[in-house]
């Protein structure tokens, strides 16, 4: 019911998008939130629970893997998309999982309380590839290597980030009257990022987009990832929860995240909107099999 709770901003974005049409300014919605109203939910997240070092063996795992499909990508992206924006939208829009809202609550569900400190560092790592890789590679859709990387160093959430986790390292425990005004910016900014979810969605057609592009986005969130996911995981002498853990948030739909970005840096945000919809209805049904290849790690 909590799942479903959400989907009540994202069907509202789509009706007020269809009531008001143009008086409703996408581009002003997604600079408010990326902006401003996300330095609260990064500080927020990064401060609700203390980050503790001997956990990062979790997140190193998760970025390799990222990593080593990100260059797995790269190899075949750049023959099958031409265009320079879709080209950006294949290498990057699966690597950027839902793993906070969805992957952290889902990890609970099957692993119980104790998974909760893992996939907060996980989660955090997951914030570095969509503000370095993913800023970058939406950029690049329509700026210049040198304009993408200079538009990774603008951005105020990764410094945001950098601050919250050395106070976070240091010990520094924010008062609850700083802890209310982070948490009131955080679920602003949660809430709106639903909403513009549901903006783009209006006007979308996906028989309209590159067919091609879909299978590549699906095959690779759902078949490339999770392989390369479990071979890795496999061949490792970790705690099977660990595994289950790094496997799950690998297995996440595309978050909302991909949306602002490709939305903040005009790279087709109508087609990512598309995506991150198809591939979190296909993942009702992949988290099924998902959960029982647990097993076998």
């Amino acid at each position: 019911m909590s799942i479903l709770s959400i989907y009540v901003f994202i069907v509202m974005g789509y009706i007020a998008k269809r009531s008001f049409k143009e008086q409703i300014d996408d581009k002003t919605i997604t600079l408010l939130n990326v902006y401003f109203l996300q330095v609260f939910l990064t500080f927020w997240g990064l401060l609700l629970h203390p980050v503790n070092i001997t956990l990062l063996y979790a997140p190193s795992i998760y970025l390799i893997i990222v990593i080593i499909a990100l260059i797995i990508s790269a190899l075949f992206a750049k023959k099958l998309f031409e265009n320079k924006k879709e080209y950006s939208i294949a290498m990057v829009s699966a690597l950027i999982g839902n793993t906070g809202n969805l992957g952290i609550p889902l990890n609970i569900a099957i692993f119980g309380e104790a998974s909760i400190p893992y996939t907060t560092v996980v989660n955090l790592m997951n914030v570095f590839v969509v503000y370095t890789i993913g800023v970058y590679f939406y950029s690049r859709g329509t700026f210049s290597a040198k304009e993408s990387l200079k538009n990774i160093l603008k951005l105020p959430i990764l410094w945001a980030a950098f601050i919250a986790i050395s106070l976070s390292v240091y010990g520094y425990r924010p008062s609850d009257t700083i802890m209310n005004m982070l948490m009131m910016g955080a679920y602003a900014s949660m809430t709106m990022q639903l909403f513009l979810f549901g903006i783009y969605l209006y006007g979308t057609k996906i028989r309209e987009i590159n067919k091609i592009l879909i299978g590549w986005v699906i095959a690779f969130k759902f078949l490339l990832l999770p392989l390369l996911a479990f071979i890795i995981l496999s061949f490792m002498e970790i705690g099977s929860m660990i595994k289950g853990i790094v496997f799950i948030e690998l297995l996440m739909p595309l978050a909302v995240a991909n949306v602002n970005l490709s939305s903040l840096y005009d790279c087709e945000p109508k087609i990512v909107t598309a995506l991150v919809f198809i591939t979190s209805l296909l993942f009702l049904g992949v988290i099924f099999v998902g959960v029982k290849l647990l097993l076998f790690l």
